[in-house]
Parts: structure tokens; sequence; C-alpha cells
């Protein structure tokens, strides 16, 4: 009888572990449905564009490269160096965009998690892994095509 007892304390001691163990994981995103919001950053104001406008987002332009490696993105999310992830200014976020590189026709597809570049005359921040794929990251920069292929994550998930 007391061997049956400990075993079930024994249980429920270990599900507690398993469970606050659990919690300090990043499951939820700070957020719900899309980022939007008009924001300031040096004196300058930028306006994001709804979904809609965003689906049918295509645009060239010049991208460059950062590695926020470890570091959050403006949706809350850890960037790691070995993903393919950009920043952009005004798209909603997050987002799945088609980057290509107009020089040599290779193409990737990243999520829009972070905000930037704010370099007068660039289009793109993408990460250093994109930028290799791209083969740009030498150059440092590239001319680049982007094309929206989704907006949002799960049930706010939207796509042409």
């Amino acid at each position: 009888m007391m061997n049956a007892v400990c075993k079930v304390l024994l249980g429920v001691v270990c599900s507690f572990a398993f469970v606050s163990c659990q919690q300090g994981f990043d499951s939820d995103p700070p957020y719900k449905g899309y980022k939007m919001a008009p924001y300031t950053l040096k004196g300058l104001r930028f306006v994001p564009m709804n979904v809609e406008q965003a689906l049918h987002y295509d645009a060239v332009g010049i991208a460059s490269h950062y590695e926020a490696d470890g570091a959050r993105g403006a949706i809350g999310q850890r960037l790691y160096r070995h993903e393919y992830y950009a920043a952009h200014r005004t798209l909603p976020l997050p987002c799945v965009a088609r980057v290509t590189n107009l020089e040599n026709g290779l193409s990737c597809t990243v999520r829009v998690a972070d905000r930037g570049p704010y370099i007068a005359g660039r289009l793109i921040d993408v990460s250093t892994s994109v930028a290799h794929k791209l083969r740009f990251h030498r150059n440092g920069l590239a001319r680049v095509r982007i094309q929206v292929l989704s907006v949002g994550d799960g049930p706010y998930k939207r796509t042409l």
C-alpha cells in the first residue's frame, strides 16, 4: 500500500516539474494577428501597409544583410543565424516573402519578423544565411525583387 502511494506522489511531482519546465519556452508570440501599428524611429514615422496591400506587394530594390543571432525581432521572435529571416520597414509582421537576387536569379523564401533597414536606399535586410544562399554576402548589397507570399501565422495566415 505504501509503495503505491509513493508511486502516485512521485508521478504528481514529476508532472509538476514537466509543466514548470515547459513554461520557459516561447510557445506563444506576444502579438495577436498581425503587427501593423505605426511607429516612430529617430523622428520618422512609419505606417505599415494593411494585409491586402501586403498580399499584392511586389517591389524591386536594394537588399543588405545583418546578423541578429539570438536577438528578438520586432514581434518578439528570436532570430538565429541559421534561419532565413528578414526585416522590412512597412510590411505587416509576420509575413513570408520570396526574395530574388536579380543579378543571378537565385531566390529564397524568408520570414519577415523584424523592422528595418533604416539606411536610405535600402528596401530589405536579410539574414546572413539568406545573403549566402543568394550569393551576395561578400558584396554586402544586391538588387532584389520581393514578393509577399503570405501574411500572418496560424489562424491569422492569409494568402492570395
